[in-house]
């Protein structure tokens, strides 16, 4: 397991102008999938991307926590010809997950479990992406996902061991610690205390302070806003991100999705079961999840590999300074075929 620094030599080519539309599969309508909280659920419905020709064979993406399906509107740096995720190769798709609010079937839409939201897991996200695939003629995947799709991508790997070849999983633990479920402690208790999407506003300042780093915002947010003047520009960046995300994303998403990353747990015993090549990516500056926390992780992999992005940008580095990491991506994806 080694760290690289890497600068590329040529910018990336643009994204193709015409990109797929959203669809919607309905799953689970002859017999009920049933949840980890032992709540059977039937007709659920997913929304999803795909790039590409119809293939047996897959690069399943999977999502970060506020991401949806359209993988060309969120990761330009990865989509396209000579990219890692070049749809003329290979066959991509990418699902909103189970419980999210970008077309998939939401908490809303769910059962009710002692007057609460159904509490929902990541394997069960990995089982409604397993029908999906099945629906869609997909028999074999690479999986790749960064954040929230990081961690789900290790869920694939323990819930569908028989169907995927290998994985990158970037940014991300295998299991969250105490900080990272404090974080989102602090959220969920913003969004209940404030419902309505004040709490979410707030829940998001907190996950902004923990996706960059000190040196990331003292680089972009230092002095005084120009959009709010007498105000300092951290101040005003982190009320205007609270702002977006209200305005897009629902709060019962939100609870949902980081109650699923919190209870995920893996044991090592079950780390050490995965059997196939997987490829993890640790970013230097990441306070949310430091670097040795995802190096831990990999080392309890069999056919792990460990490669570390240098960037003074934290955990948001992935998406917005991310260097060599599509090279170091198309490399690995590419070696399968080798």
């Amino acid at each position: 397991m080694t760290a690289v620094t890497y600068v590329p030599d040529s910018p990336p080519p643009p994204v193709p102008e015409r990109c797929p539309q959203r669809q919607t599969a309905r799953l689970f309508r002859e017999a009920p999938l049933l949840l980890d909280c032992g709540q059977p659920v039937g007709d659920v419905r997913v929304a999803y991307h795909t790039y590409g020709t119809p293939s047996d064979h897959a690069i399943l993406v999977l999502h970060a926590l506020t991401g949806s399906s359209a993988v060309h509107e969120w990761w330009p740096d990865f989509l396209g010809e000579g990219r890692p995720l070049d749809p003329t190769r290979d066959y991509i798709v990418c699902a909103n997950v189970l419980g999210g609010c970008a077309g998939t079937t939401g908490p809303a839409e769910l059962p009710r479990v002692n007057g609460e939201d159904a509490p929902l897991t990541l394997r069960d996200m990995a089982r409604v992406g397993r029908a999906l695939l099945e629906q869609l003629g997909v028999r074999r995947v690479s999986v790749i996902g960064a954040s929230m799709g990081g961690m789900l991508a290790y869920a694939w790997l323990l819930e569908c061991p028989d169907l995927v070849d290998r994985a990158v999983i970037i940014g991300a633990p295998a299991r969250h610690s105490p900080w990272a479920i404090g974080l989102n402690t602090a959220a969920r208790s913003a969004i209940r205390a404030a419902p309505g999407g004040e709490g979410l506003k707030v829940a998001r300042q907190i996950a902004m302070l923990s996706y960059r780093s000190p040196e990331s915002f003292a680089l972009t947010q230092a002095g005084k806003s120009a959009r709010r003047p007498g105000t300092p520009a951290i101040t005003s960046y982190l009320e205007h991100q609270g702002e977006k995300l209200a305005a897009r994303f629902c709060e019962r998403t939100y609870l949902a999705l980081t109650g699923a990353m919190d209870c995920f747990q893996p044991t090592d015993a079950e780390l050490r079961s995965i059997r196939v090549p997987v490829l993890t990516v640790g970013i230097s500056s990441d306070v949310l999840y430091p670097p040795d926390e995802v190096r831990a992780g990999t080392a309890l992999l069999p056919l792990g590999q460990y490669v570390e992005l240098e960037s003074p940008h934290g955990h948001d580095a992935f998406l917005m300074d991310p260097q060599g990491l599509p090279q170091w991506v198309a490399s690995f994806l590419n070696s399968a075929e080798a």
